[in-house]
């Protein structure tokens, strides 16, 4: 299971943000972006997007103590059309459900790194918002223990 996996399962194990969150959790591993092709699902009968989520990791770099201790961020982009007041409020919960915490696999930590709000897609034609942390972790070999 990849970082970006594990901070899916965790969303879409949240009832109350998959409320919210009606066009779904993807993962960038997965699906790479969302569109209308590859993530159908993430809009309605009018082709128009609903508010969902992609996750996306972003580049690793070393983080002490050890030599195989990474620091990676993940950014969460949330999409919505016309307004942003569901994923506002799911940016709220999901800064809630990974600040401090363990996800993962030899995760040390999670911490909050930004929130960026109000900005647009417009291949999309929709509102973006984007919260990004960073995992501070032991990372391993596929398989091995972390």
């Amino acid at each position: 299971m990849t970082l970006e996996s594990d901070f899916a399962s965790v969303m879409e194990a949240e009832s109350d943000l998959m409320d919210l969150l009606t066009g779904g959790v993807y993962e960038a591993i997965q699906v790479g972006e969302v569109s209308r092709q590859i993530t159908p699902d993430a809009f309605d009968a009018n082709k128009e997007i609903q508010p969902c989520a992609l996750v996306k990791m972003g580049t690793e770099i070393p983080r002490g103590p050890y030599v195989t201790s990474v620091q990676t961020p993940v950014n969460i982009f949330f999409y919505e059309r016309g307004s942003s007041v569901s994923i506002d409020e799911a940016m709220d919960m999901v800064y809630f459900l990974f600040n401090g915490q363990k996800v993962g696999d030899g995760v040390w930590r999670i911490e909050h790194e930004s929130s960026t709000w109000n900005q647009s897609d417009d291949a999309l034609d929709a509102n973006l918002c984007v919260l990004r942390f960073v995992a501070v972790r032991l990372k391993s070999v596929s398989g091995s223990p972390s």
